[in-house]
């Protein structure tokens, strides 16, 4: 009987904590990425221009006892372009490139519906692509880990934010061009607008 009894406090205690301690949910948005393609090597793009790009992805949020603050996980897949002109084919090309986020903040609560958060961005590469047949087999490094910081704001399960994103590391590039194997560095610099649904 005992160990019914506890069984059942013990049911009803997670079922609390699920309920009042951790929430998820969907999230997107755009991200405005500056500055992300710089030479490394051979003289071969010029005039780099940021594209907007976009993010979509899940999130989970749970409180740290005592403490008052809040650990907010997200899992999110995020495609970014920049333009740049290709000296060695004269023509102007796209840098596209998708990565997976997980960016892992340490938030607080401010007047009940504003939130501020920081913390490191855990990113893995995918793929990355120039959009003139000119240079081929693009390599980038898989894995990289960033700073993300920022705040928002909610309205009932609705949430709108911004951060900023920054790289820690250089994310060494290469491809094959006219001039053979050419090096560049694609380390994140951007914007995030974003928007996020409680379920």
């Amino acid at each position: 009987m005992k160990k019914v009894i506890l069984v059942m406090f013990l049911a009803l205690g997670l079922s609390q904590v699920s309920n009042g301690q951790i929430q998820f949910g969907l999230k997107g948005g755009i991200n405005y990425n500056s500055n992300s393609i710089k030479e490394s090597g051979q003289d071969v793009f010029d005039g780099a221009k940021s594209k907007t790009g976009y993010h979509a992805g899940v999130w989970l949020r749970f409180k740290i006892p005592v403490i008052g603050l809040y650990l907010r996980p997200e899992l999110v897949y995020t495609n970014l372009e920049n333009e740049v002109y290709y000296k060695t084919a004269a023509k102007t090309t796209t840098h596209n490139f998708q990565k997976l986020d997980i960016p892992v903040l340490l938030g607080k609560k401010i007047f009940g519906i504003g939130n501020v958060y920081i913390g490191p961005s855990f990113q893995y590469i995918l793929d990355s692509d120039f959009s003139v047949s000119d240079i081929s087999s693009v390599d980038g490094d898989g894995f990289t880990v960033g700073l993300q910081f920022g705040g928002g704001l909610e309205f009932g399960r609705l949430g709108i934010d911004v951060r900023w994103e920054r790289a820690f590391s250089d994310v060494e590039s290469s491809f094959v061009g006219n001039l053979g194997s050419v090096s560049y560095d694609t380390r994140i610099n951007q914007i995030i607008f974003g928007l996020s649904y409680r379920l």
